[in-house]
């Protein structure tokens, strides 16, 4: 059983004094100190590279520190491993779930415990899976395969993974990253279940409004050092923003699209357009969508609707079995991904890490491996780096943010990894965007300045699909909007006219309007 709740005297959980941690060239984590207390949710806030995922991870063990110390219960430990992390009672949930897709809940829960026995006894640790999830509401079948849950579903998996080995501290790295919004408000529900039983937690996220609504403290994380550290009592967003970025944010207004009055084919036309879903892949029927130049077309869907498989039909790494694909006024319907992107096809994915990069190749090394007949030389003998660097410090200086272009690409946090990806797609003037989960593990600065990217490049010509959960991000920035469920698109209308209960109402399958 979790441990209850201490008394106030009771001493920090953890306590970190003046930790350092360096990468070549990089100063990650300059002196910080913090403490986390039982039965409280300790906020970490900070742009992309300010050090809040580096901090956790040497608090887990995952990373040595350089020099600094680490406390449990004021006293002074090391931790070396995160072996060492959950031996002592600290648990973390990572950007990325570490779950095993081929096993079931049970056997992932088992094999992360410690002293396994030659012959688990699963019917035990489901037993107590159910226990939890009762408790906390984190209900999930031990039984099921994990490649057939939802990603919700997945993260309670991993929660409960944590909580049977008894912890005392969980550290959550941008949690509310993979949920759909209707989940993000049970998960507040789970974290106050938490705490109320003593549990200490330590949150990363960028989302200024769940830190306001679910933190009881915040420290705030710039370049590398403490920039201020708050009780939510105290905290307003106009503050936050100011510790995290050392200035306020102008944001400036958004221009509504001319779309109807453009010359030309549309960038994308698809026709009565089929996929088959393989494992937990959505099949999509009856795709009718059209995208013309200067406009951002929003789809709207719950996770699990067909909304990553649009993409990938449009990209052609998934099939289209039938209808049609039109790109710039051509029939793609049989063409290779690669004849995809040299006509002019940009594609950000939902997880960049899985999708879109090489983990064991830099930063620099990425931002060239789409272009590589843009900078090839001596007949694809060699690469012209200095063109390379020269055309990615250009697209940084555009953005207003740049990421170290000499770091392995899996040693980068979850959005700084976004950023490169953002970066490297929007770098040659794409004649169509394919935007997934855009803004995903990006801080409020680089939040606006990817979406600012996203309408110059609609008010330069291009035509955008932007996917998204956020129903706020989809009406401020689509000049129309579709919804998806169940694999089809059963909802499309300009956004201007949009009413957004009716929207809801669409994604979640209450009503369809196939026509």
């Amino acid at each position: 059983m979790i441990p209850g709740s201490e008394a106030v005297s009771a001493p920090p959980v953890l306590s970190v004094r003046d930790l350092v941690k360096r990468f070549p060239g990089v100063l990650a984590n300059d002196s910080i100190s913090l403490d986390a207390m039982p039965g409280e949710v300790h906020a970490l806030l900070g742009e992309n590279g300010a050090g809040k995922s580096t901090l956790v991870k040497c608090i887990y063990g995952f990373y040595r520190r350089d020099s600094g110390e680490l406390l449990i219960d004021g006293e002074p430990t090391e931790i070396r491993s995160p072996q060492e992390a959950r031996s002592r009672g600290i648990g973390m949930v990572f950007q990325t779930l570490t779950l095993i897709p081929a096993l079931s809940v049970v056997e992932n829960v088992a094999l992360f415990l410690a002293d396994l026995p030659a012959i688990p006894k699963l019917e035990r640790i489901a037993a107590g899976l159910e226990t939890l999830g009762e408790r906390y509401d984190l209900k999930v079948d031990p039984w099921a395969q994990v490649r057939d849950l939802s990603i919700g579903q997945q993260q309670k998996a991993e929660l409960l993974k944590l909580l049977l080995s008894q912890p005392r501290l969980l550290i959550l790295d941008e949690p509310t990253r993979v949920l759909a919004p209707q989940e993000v408000q049970g998960f507040f529900q789970v974290l106050k279940r938490l705490v109320d039983d003593g549990l200490s937690v330590i949150l990363i996220t960028h989302k200024l409004n769940e830190v306001l609504e679910c933190a009881d403290r915040i420290t705030v994380l710039r370049q590398g050092r403490v920039a201020g550290q708050v009780e939510r009592t105290d905290a307003t967003e106009t503050g936050l923003v100011r510790l995290m970025f050392d200035r306020d944010l102008t944001i400036a207004p958004v221009s509504r699209s001319t779309a109807e009055s453009a010359e030309g084919p549309p960038v994308l036309e698809l026709q009565q357009a089929y996929t088959r879903g393989e494992g937990a892949a959505t099949s999509l029927e009856q795709i009718d969508l059209v995208i013309r130049p200067w406009e951002i077309v929003g789809v709207a869907g719950v996770s699990g609707n067909g909304q990553k498989e649009l993409g990938e039909l449009i990209l052609g790494s998934a099939p289209c079995i039938q209808g049609t694909k039109r790109l710039f006024g051509e029939d793609f319907t049989r063409r290779s991904i690669g004849d995809v992107r040299r006509a002019g096809v940009a594609y950000i994915p939902e997880n960049p890490l899985a999708m879109a990069v090489n983990p064991h190749m830099t930063v620099l090394q990425n931002m060239a491996i789409t272009q590589t007949r843009r900078y090839s030389r001596r007949g694809g003998l060699s690469i012209d780096w200095q063109a390379v660097e020269s055309d990615t410090e250009l697209t940084w200086e555009r953005l207003g943010f740049r990421v170290p272009p000499h770091l392995l690409a899996r040693s980068l946090s979850g959005g700084n990894l976004q950023r490169a990806v953002i970066a490297r797609e929007l770098s040659h003037e794409p004649r169509l965007i394919i935007a997934s989960y855009l803004t995903h593990g990006l801080d409020v600065q680089s939040v606006h300045a990817a979406r600012a990217a996203l309408v110059q490049a609609r008010d330069q010509g291009a035509g955008v699909l932007l996917i998204s959960e956020d129903l706020e991000e989809l009406s401020e920035y689509s000049d129309r909007m579709v919804v998806m469920h169940a694999g089809r698109i059963v909802g499309d209308f300009r956004t201007a006219d949009a009413d957004i209960y009716e929207v809801g109402r669409l994604m979640t399958g209450s009503q369809f309007a196939y026509g």
